[in-house]
């Protein structure tokens, strides 16, 4: 891997989560969100043979893409993703002992959070940036501004969930620094021009205000 996360999320501070994907077409949606700018993918375990996606991605575009998993809920999936070579740990939720097993292992861990308590649960465990999940459910985006008013500048606050090309700028209004990109770039099914498409969406939307 050439590149850090940080360096990865300043060209184009969105990770691509393609949840439902299958193996056998991993590789062309892998292909078209790279061409697009995306640097940092990952396949959820709530996937069909989630390994096996992550680790053809992992072996086509690993050098130079920041490959993962996502929903990793137990020590158990966190030493299979390790396994296939990829870089990224991606949780819904903050488990200190899976967050520093990931850091020990050589990984850059993305775990989820609602509060700042487990915010700060997660930047303790070494937490490399901080998935707000699900980000549709805060009750305004002012949230957003006031847990960046105490959580280290250096800590990357993400939504996720509920993020499309029309909102990324109110987010970034409020704080935002990173994004997880769910149904609004990839649908289980869909096609390889769609995500396509989506995909050039959502970095227009990032180069308008960068």
């Amino acid at each position: 891997m050439t590149h850090s996360f940080d360096a990865m999320m300043q060209e184009l501070p969105m990770v691509a989560i393609m949840r439902g994907i299958e193996p056998s077409e991993v590789l062309d949606h892998g292909r078209v969100l790279i061409e697009a700018g995306f640097r940092i993918i990952e396949v959820p375990l709530n996937s069909p043979n989630p390994f096996e996606s992550i680790r053809l991605l992992q072996e086509a575009y690993g050098e130079n893409t920041l490959i993962g998993a996502g929903t990793v809920l137990t020590m158990e999936q966190l030493a299979q993703l390790i396994a296939t070579g990829a870089g990224l740990m991606v949780a819904p939720h903050t488990d200190p002992e899976i967050i520093r097993a990931a850091k020990a292992a050589g990984l850059y861990t993305m775990p989820g959070f609602f509060t700042v308590t487990e915010a700060f649960a997660a930047i303790h465990a070494g937490a490399d940036a901080l998935k707000i999940f699900p980000a549709e459910a805060l009750p305004s985006l002012k949230v957003i501004s006031a847990m960046g008013a105490v959580v280290p500048k250096e800590v990357r606050l993400c939504p996720v969930g509920g993020v499309s090309p029309d909102n990324v700028g109110d987010y970034l209004d409020a704080g935002a620094r990173g994004f997880g990109l769910g149904s609004a770039l990839y649908k289980k099914g869909q096609s390889v021009e769609q995500t396509r498409l989506n995909a050039l969406a959502f970095s227009a939307a990032w180069k308008e205000r960068s």
